[in-house]
């Protein structure tokens, strides 16, 4: 188990990954012909998805990369990149084609795709929570990982469920700076991940001073 204040770092990257203040754009476009109560039906459904993808990644997916043969490192350097470009993505307020999200809308159910996965629940949240699901082998520190995303996809429903009144409030310009802080930081945590990942995958670079 670690200390406190690093599940609370946790629970923030989780968060800032998710990032439904992102999606609000895309969850409007979708579900625009909606109901009220059809469009907070949706918001469940996606919140409920995610912490069930995301809560099932911290219990198996330690067992999936040993089935493939990969490393936690290898999977860290490789899941810092990604989360790398995700941030640089957010950072220059790059979105999810809208269009090819309309088509997907007339399936079952865009609570799940795309909305869920993979646009919540994507590459970079999944491979987040594997990353630290690996830091100890406690059961309670993946009870209190599985405790993280549930409320970090809690926040992600509340925020959707109110969609409509937030959309109008913050208009394009405040949901353009809050999707570009959480790049910011989530840019941080991808460095912090790249390091982590890199000095176990070579260790000698740990006794090698920055500057000479």
């Amino acid at each position: 188990m670690l200390e406190w204040s690093e599940y609370m770092k946790i629970f923030t990257a989780l968060l800032a990954i998710l990032n439904p203040w992102g999606v609000l754009p895309m969850f409007l476009a979708l579900t625009g012909k909606s109901t009220p109560a059809e469009r907070r039906q949706i918001a469940w459904t996606i919140g409920l998805s995610v912490a069930t993808v995301l809560a099932a990644t911290a219990l198996v997916g330690e067992l999936l990369l040993s089935f493939f043969g990969i490393s936690v490192a290898s999977f860290q350097v490789g899941g810092s990149i990604l989360l790398l470009m995700m941030a640089i993505g957010m950072m220059y307020g790059k979105r999810k084609d809208v269009e090819s999200a309309d088509a997907t809308a007339e399936m079952e159910s865009i609570a799940v795709v795309p909305l869920s996965v993979p646009l919540l629940a994507g590459p970079g949240s999944i491979s987040t929570v594997i990353i630290y699901a690996n830091l100890s082998a406690s059961w309670l520190h993946k009870l209190l990982i599985i405790a993280c995303v549930i409320v970090a996809a809690l926040i992600t429903w509340l925020i959707l469920r109110a969609a409509t009144r937030l959309g109008s409030f913050i208009g394009v310009l405040g949901l353009n700076i809050a999707s570009r802080l959480m790049g910011l930081l989530l840019a941080a945590i991808a460095v912090e991940f790249f390091t982590r990942g890199i000095v176990k995958l070579l260790p000698g670079l740990a006794g090698t001073p920055l500057i000479k």
